[in-house]
């Protein structure tokens, strides 16, 4: 099978792309690197370009028989779509609708698409389930689930399989460390505490430690990179074998506080990192914590490293011995 990866030179990407090689499939990346690495990419044929350049696209699909697609090229701060709406809408609906559109023309019928749980905005329900209403509170969201009906209504247009993935915090890396996050700006608890770690900034902020949790700070559900590669196969597979349009979460289905967060860091660093209390950030919810049920029955997903530690330690294996990213 031959898979193409958009965006594949991305943290989750580049490590999707790093297990689909250890389980012996064709993988071709196509990205643009404005956040990706490409040395994060250890011996694959990277295509470098946006999705919005037609002629690049074409340039794939007639050089390569593509079997199927996993989907993660888009822009993906929260903070930043609030300020840059119509960048979010232009780069993440209208690239993947040229991507969707290339893939009926040159008739590959199975596409994976990396959506979010900021799909669901403010929850209804902890753990949150597929069914859950879908109200996103920032324009990242509501890009991600524009994209998720255009796959709906592809399906039944065109016949073309997807199954979209909402999942929640990507943590951890290779363990062996030969790739690992490296985003600039960073704005992922896991890596900015272990900046801290290496003394890269002088402390870590907190926002808010009088929420409703038990000891006052957000709960958030995080789910080791490697595993989330290993759904995104398993649901390469599953539409390969049998076909459809579905949407799975990706979860622990269980949280980890701020504060529990940067204790783990601690133990595995060994090392005294400062954490100062600011106020809250507008939109931030109390938990989210995701139910993975469905995936680990319909896809038969088994996540390996559900440790919090594990996952800082495999983290920490790569910040520690990459300290200036890639």
């Amino acid at each position: 099978m031959t898979i193409l990866i958009s965006g594949g030179a991305g943290y989750i990407g580049s490590h999707t792309v790093l297990y689909l090689q250890q389980q012996n499939e064709e993988v071709v990346v196509l990205d643009d690197l404005s956040e990706g690495h490409r040395d994060a990419l250890l011996d694959v044929e990277l295509y470098e370009g946006n999705l919005a350049d037609t002629e690049l696209l074409d340039k794939v699909f007639q050089e390569n028989k593509i079997d199927a697609i996993i989907h993660f090229a888009a822009s993906s701060l929260v903070g930043e779509s609030m300020v840059k709406p119509l960048d979010y809408y232009e780069n993440n609906v209208l690239g993947t609708f040229q991507l969707i559109k290339k893939a009926v023309e040159y008739n590959v019928n199975n596409i994976v698409f990396s959506s979010t749980a900021a799909t669901y905005g403010e929850p209804k329900n902890i753990p949150i389930i597929e069914s859950d209403p879908t109200i996103p509170t920032n324009p990242y969201g509501e890009t991600k689930l524009a994209i998720e009906k255009m796959l709906k209504w592809s399906h039944q247009a065109y016949g073309l399989n997807s199954i979209c993935l909402r999942y929640f915090n990507a943590a951890g890396a290779d363990p062996e460390g030969r790739i690992g996050e490296d985003h600039t700006p960073e704005s992922h608890l896991i890596p900015i505490v272990l900046e801290a770690a290496l003394g890269q900034r002088d402390s870590v902020k907190i926002f808010g430690d009088d929420y409703p949790t038990p000891d006052g700070t957000c709960i958030r559900d995080y789910i080791h990179v490697l595993d989330l590669a290993q759904a995104h196969y398993l649901a390469v597979q599953k539409l390969y074998d049998n076909g459809g349009c579905d949407v799975y979460n990706l979860g622990n289905g269980q949280g980890f506080s701020v504060k529990e967060v940067i204790e783990t860091c601690r133990k595995v660093t060994h090392k005294d990192i400062k954490a100062d209390v600011s106020p809250r950030r507008e939109g931030d919810p109390a938990q989210l914590i995701a139910s993975a049920e469905k995936a680990k029955n319909k896809l038969d997903w088994k996540p390996r490293y559900v440790d919090l530690k594990t996952m800082v330690q495999h983290a920490w294996n790569w910040h520690s011995t990459h300290e200036n990213g890639y």
